[in-house]
């Protein structure tokens, strides 16, 4: 046997592939804005936040009170919060017809008319002491 070096299999070397340097791009100088601007920025938007939640609340509230005036539900809040229905009175009923007659149980329950135990007759004369004396 002769020296021979192992043989090795043969593989072709696949070059690594080439990553394309890309340049550090500095930061334009007139995109910054002071902190003090900034600050002031978001205290107003966090204000605007505030403001428009509270009116949210508040239309919900009276969207509550208006269908509760109708007194057609037992509970206002059986029907789901429509702020287009605020502006629109027949609409507003409308929806409260709609549901009512898909859920009739959510009706108001409260006693209309006389709800007395019965007729009664009124006395024919005022009750006084002349009528104790047959008077």
């Amino acid at each position: 046997m002769t020296a021979e070096t192992p043989e090795t299999p043969e593989t072709p070397e696949t070059p690594a592939p080439e990553t394309p340097e890309t340049p550090e791009t500095p930061e334009p100088e007139g995109d910054t804005f002071p902190r003090e601007y900034v600050e002031r920025l978001r205290r107003e938007n966090a204000e605007a936040r505030t403001k428009a939640k509270r009116a949210d609340d508040l239309a919900a509230r009276l969207f509550t009170h208006e269908v509760a005036a109708l007194g057609r539900l037992a509970d206002p809040s059986d029907l789901a919060y429509d702020a287009s229905l605020l502006d629109d009175p027949a609409a507003l009923a409308a929806a409260v017809d709609a549901l009512l007659t898909a859920k009739p149980h959510l009706a108001s329950r409260r006693p209309t008319g006389s709800v007395d135990q019965g007729v009664r007759e009124t006395p024919a004369k005022p009750a006084g002491w002349g009528n104790l004396f047959g008077g």
